[in-house]
């Protein structure tokens, strides 16, 4: 599944668990994998989804690929929620 929502792209505990590790700091997939009882092919595709809703930045680092947390990404979410506080 890919989806450009972030909503739908937190829906997944698998992929909220891996928003949670990179709030901690920047992770390659093997990394973020350690910490899932899932296989490391099943983490990339939650990163995939992750990274086209615009949630998460990934950059390479020598033959390993780095992920972080993507602000913009947040921001937008929180946009969208604080809509709702603000009446």
């Amino acid at each position: 599944m890919t989806t450009s929502d972030a909503f739908m792209a937190i829906a997944d505990p698998h992929r909220r668990h891996i928003l949670e590790e990179l709030r901690r700091g920047p992770k390659s997939v093997n990394e973020i994998a350690a910490g899932l009882p899932v296989s490391r092919p099943a983490v990339s595709q939650h990163l995939k989804v992750l990274l086209d809703s615009g949630l998460v930045n990934s950059s390479s680092s020598g033959t390993r690929r780095i992920y972080t947390l993507s602000t913009p990404g947040f921001l937008k979410l929180n946009l969208w929620l604080d809509q709702f506080w603000k009446t």
